[in-house]
Order: structure tokens, then sequence, then C-alpha cells
């Protein structure tokens, strides 16, 4: 590559942080749509800022991001509110990577976004930056524009709220990997016995259709309940369905493709080796990140 060819400061430090600016606000959003539009935000905003004047890119940047995410986790709790069903998170098929950085693949995991839904938009931002990134309190206070004693105090809750839902312990990819694989083959079987073995008594399966595509309108808790729904539902399209593992949100997951087509993402929450929640994700604006690898960075 010529001088000519090289692109300038502000634009290498952009492209040099850019996987990790995503990663910052998906964890903060939920929504690859969204954090797209962060990164847009962030890299418009950084184009006007003197250098020299920048004594850390990659802190600044965050900043920045954080910042524009906040914004838009404000606006997008209201857009959920008029969202039609329930709303899951939006899936990514990770790189491999991811899955071997455990504290990543937890941070991501479709369980823990949940969780994290239950946290006001400040506390949200709180969390992510200083438990998955581990920010200084003082840039986070600069990033939520709140004090440090104020941050330190919105930390401490959100950890013991977050701590109080998450899955009880992380489990490692071979067990998630079996788990997973013993799912798919009592599906795709028909083993209502295998499958009620696997599910944990108070399970919860999820869709998210978006009012685009059919699902649950509502959540079926039971291990018998969703046992039976999936061995009938799947049985009807056997030979239009197939089912295939996939790494999404750093976690093995199954991607159900119908007459060819991508149709579902299927993520599990596994605790104790029994499966725990099944979360649905069949709407298609929310599927555009299954067709490539998205790279994730801490």
């Amino acid at each position: 590559m010529s001088e000519d060819d090289r692109p300038d400061a502000a634009t290498a430090a952009f492209l040099t942080h850019r996987n990790l600016l995503f990663t910052v606000a998906y964890e903060m959003l939920g929504s690859a749509a969204d954090a797209e539009d962060v990164l847009q935000e962030t890299w418009l905003k950084w184009a006007g800022v003197d250098l020299d004047t920048v004594r850390d890119h990659r802190a600044y940047l965050v900043r920045i991001a954080s910042r524009q995410a906040l914004t838009r986790l404000r606006t997008l709790g209201r857009r959920k509110e008029s969202y039609v069903g329930p709303w899951l998170p939006e899936p990514l098929l990770t790189t491999p990577d991811v899955a071997e950085d455990v504290e990543l693949a937890d941070s991501v995991s479709m369980a823990m976004l949940l969780v994290l839904e239950t946290l006001s938009p400040t506390e949200r931002a709180v969390f992510v930056l200083r438990e998955v990134f581990a920010l200084p309190y003082e840039e986070i206070a600069e990033a939520v524009d709140k004090s440090s004693a104020a941050v330190r105090q919105i930390a401490h809750r959100a950890r013991e709220h977050v701590a109080a839902r998450r899955p009880r312990a992380a489990v490692s990819a071979d067990q998630a990997r079996n788990a997973l694989d013993a799912f798919r083959h009592a599906v795709e079987t028909g083993d209502l016995q295998g499958l009620l073995d696997l599910l944990a008594p108070d399970v919860a399966l999820i869709g998210d259709g978006g009012g685009l595509k059919q699902v649950v309108p509502r959540p079926i808790v039971g291990a018998d309940k969703v046992a039976r729904l999936l061995t009938s539902g799947l049985t009807r399209f056997a030979d239009r369905v197939s089912m295939e593992p996939a790494l999404v949100n750093g976690y093995p997951a199954l991607v159900l493709r119908l007459d060819g087509e991508l149709d579902t993402v299927v993520a599990l929450r596994i605790e104790d080796d029994r499966v725990t929640g099944l979360y649905a994700v069949r709407n298609p604006e929310k599927l555009s990140h299954m067709e490539r690898e998205t790279v994730l960075r801490r």
C-alpha cells in the first residue's frame, strides 16, 4: 500500500477499534442493526475531533459510542413497547474465538442479554462498561454524565440485580454442545421422553416473530408443554425442515431452515445440564447477521 492509499489517523484509529465499538454498542442494545447505526454516529463525531487533544484513542472512541448507544437505548425502549409479541435480542453468527473467551461469550449470550433487558438504560451502560470491558469508573462517569461516586453505586446495584437473574454457573462449550446435540436428536426423532429428560421442569420457550412470522404469542412454561409443542410442531414439517448447529452469540445454537431458507434461530439457556430457556428468533428483520460471522472484541 502506498502512502497515498493509507487511511488517515482518524480512520486508522476507528478501524482498529471498530469491532470493540460494535461489541460495546451491541451489548448495550441487543440489536445489531442499532449497533451498526451507533458505529456510523460514532464515526461522524470522531471525524470532527482534533486528535492532538486526544490522549487515548480507544477510551475516547468507547466514550462516544457509549453515549450514542445510551441515547439510542432510551429510544429503543419506547419502540419495544409497541413491538408485536415478545422481544428477543438479535442473534449473531459469531466467530470461534468468541466461544473461547468464556467471559465474552457469557456477556453476549442470549440469556445474559435478556437479563440486561431488566436493567435501566444507565444501569445497563454502567454494567457493560465496567463488568465486561473493565473501564475505570472515571471513564464510565464521563460516558454516562454521572459522578464517579454515583457510577460506583449504580455499578453495585446493577451487579446485584444481574447476579440474582443470570444463569447460576457458566456452561462450558463442551457442555453446551453436548446438550444441544442431545436436544437436536430428541427433536428430530420426536423423542418426547428424551426431551423431558433434557428440559428443566420450569423451562420457558419464548418466540420472536415481530408480527411478521407466526410464533407462540406468549412464553410457554413447563417441560411437558414445551416438549409436546416442539415434537408436534416439527413433526408436521419434518420433510421441509433441516436443523444445523451454529455458534450464535458465543454458544452452540440451532439454525432451522424451511425449504432450504433460513427461518429460525434457536438459542438455549443451560443450567446444571438442563435446558431452562429456549429462545426462538423468527423475525426475518433480525436474521441478517446470521448469514456471515460477526467479530466481537473486548
